[in-house]
């Protein structure tokens, strides 16, 4: 009892630590239970959430969930994730310029990847189609990965569990053609037989 009571202050005085930093949870929780508040999603499939953990599971695909309440310019985007299987597809999207209303916006904003069995530019922690990660540091399967992504201006830097792993002055490649200076953020669900699951969503604004 003793160590679930020092383990309960130690997760509250992080929580406090990154509020206090200027840390937002845009995966918003109260009264005890987590909500999509503010979040809308576009295209096929969905994301579930369990409202006592705060985790977002997604199934099916390809759709976006993304953040309406506001769009961001330079941030610090923190969350938490793993997939199911190495197979499992996935990004967070950075900066959709709109109002997702068709899949262009593909076109027009930067994904960091999640997919540890893709290749270059197209595996865990790449820019999707702008710049391959210089490591891998991705967890097995099952197991949480902490994604820290930033984005200043025009440069986007990644952090995959405590390393760095891209460091990108961003440019119009491959399917992107151009990119805002803010826009949404947003969460991929890719396909039906795989899961990826995201939990302890903060952005921080610069």
């Amino acid at each position: 009892m003793k160590h679930l009571f020092l383990l309960i202050i130690l997760i509250g005085f992080t929580y406090a630590q990154q509020n206090k930093k200027g840390y937002t949870r845009i995966l918003s929780k109260s009264e005890g239970e987590y909500s999509k508040h503010g979040w809308n999603h576009y295209g096929p499939g969905f994301f579930t959430l369990d409202k006592n953990t705060g985790v977002l599971e997604t199934s099916g695909g390809m759709g976006l969930l993304w953040y309406s309440v506001k769009k961001y310019k330079n941030f610090v985007l923190e969350l938490d994730y793993k997939t199911s299987e190495p197979k499992a597809n996935s990004g967070i999207f950075l900066r959709v310029p709109n109002m997702p209303v068709s899949d262009d916006y593909i076109y027009h904003s930067f994904e960091i990847q999640i997919n540890d069995q893709g290749e270059g530019k197209h595996k865990t922690a790449a820019v999707y189609d702008g710049n391959a990660a210089s490591k891998d540091l991705s967890n097995p399967s099952g197991e949480w990965n902490h994604y820290k992504i930033t984005f200043v201006d025009d440069r986007i830097t990644v952090q995959l569990n405590g390393g760095l792993v891209n460091d990108w002055r961003a440019t119009p490649s491959g399917k992107v053609l151009d990119f805002s200076n803010e826009g949404y953020i947003g969460l991929q669900n890719h396909d039906w037989d795989t899961k990826v699951s995201f939990k302890n969503i903060f952005i921080k604004e610069l």
